[in-house]
């Protein structure tokens, strides 16, 4: 069963009213990072590729074709008979870009990450969170939203 957003909304530290939807809540860009080499992953070894911040210059980040890890703002707590599921909301497919994610288990709590693909030939103009206003959410309502999916007995 999907949780409502004014019930989901509850899972995320320091939600706005702009980030409730009815199934869930939109979640705000943190920060973006430019990977740097390559991971391994072997039958009993995982080692992650390095990473380095791009920084938002004039409050945007100017994002070309590629690959990008990125981190959420909020805060994201799992309720333990719940799972957490995010999908890139459609204005953002519209331009080019999707999100990966994965799923989050009962009891996580922290700032997710997730893998942000710039598929556009023409980059992505994206406001970074240095620059926010009071009352406005970056990236608001159009680019991840999470639900919850709740077990039912």
């Amino acid at each position: 069963m999907a949780v409502p957003g004014h019930v989901a909304r509850t899972y995320v530290a320091g939600s706005l009213d702009e980030q409730v939807q009815p199934a869930g809540v939109d979640l705000r860009l943190g920060e973006v990072f430019e990977f740097l080499n390559e991971g391994l992953l072997t039958q009993g070894s995982r080692r992650l590729p390095d990473v380095r911040p791009v920084r938002p210059a004039d409050g945007l980040y100017r994002l070309q074709p590629g690959a990008y890890k990125i981190r959420f703002m909020d805060v994201v707590s799992v309720p333990p008979d719940a799972v957490g599921l995010c999908f890139p909301r459609s204005t953002l497919l519209r331009m080019g870009v999707s999100i990966s994610c994965a799923v989050w288990d009962p009891g996580y709590s922290g700032r997710g990450e997730s893998l942000m693909t710039v598929l556009n030939p023409l980059n992505l103009l994206v406001q970074g969170p240095g620059n926010v206003c009071p009352g406005h959410v970056p990236w608001d309502s159009q680019a991840l939203h999470l639900g919850y999916l709740r077990a039912q007995a």
